[in-house]
């Protein structure tokens, strides 16, 4: 059993950013995948991007690629999801979750086992 819990999230300017923490307790993340996923109001719950258990190996959604970034901190048990850039169409409820998805599955919500609560970001003048 995996225990996810993201932080970080807040009411933050256009232009602005935002780190976002993914803590984990019960296993190491290590040996997972830990994606990132979003939902905004009124929308379906959207891949952004997913760190591979494999070294140095990510993916993310055009949308956001060249804006967010994603990193571990193995020593922490925590993944993080830098967000640069924001703007309006990135307000959303952003949760992590863990798993060992296919590659071909990995942006996939169904692939991932275990999900955190959710935390909450609003871009806004």
């Amino acid at each position: 059993q995996v225990q996810l819990v993201e932080s970080g999230g807040g009411l933050v300017q256009p232009g602005g950013s935002l780190r976002l923490s993914c803590a984990a307790s019960g296993r190491t993340l290590r040996d997972y995948a830990v994606g990132w996923f979003r939902q905004a109001p009124g929308k379906e719950r959207e891949f952004v991007g997913v760190s591979r258990r494999s070294a140095n190996t990510y993916y993310y959604a055009d949308s956001v690629k060249g804006r967010f970034s994603i990193s571990r901190d193995n020593t922490k048990n925590t993944v993080y999801l830098q967000m640069t850039g924001l703007n309006h169409e990135d307000t959303a409820l952003y949760y992590c979750a863990a798993g060992q998805p296919i590659l071909s599955a990995i942006r996939t919500e169904a692939a991932y086992r275990w999900w955190g609560q959710g935390t909450p970001v609003t871009v806004s003048s």
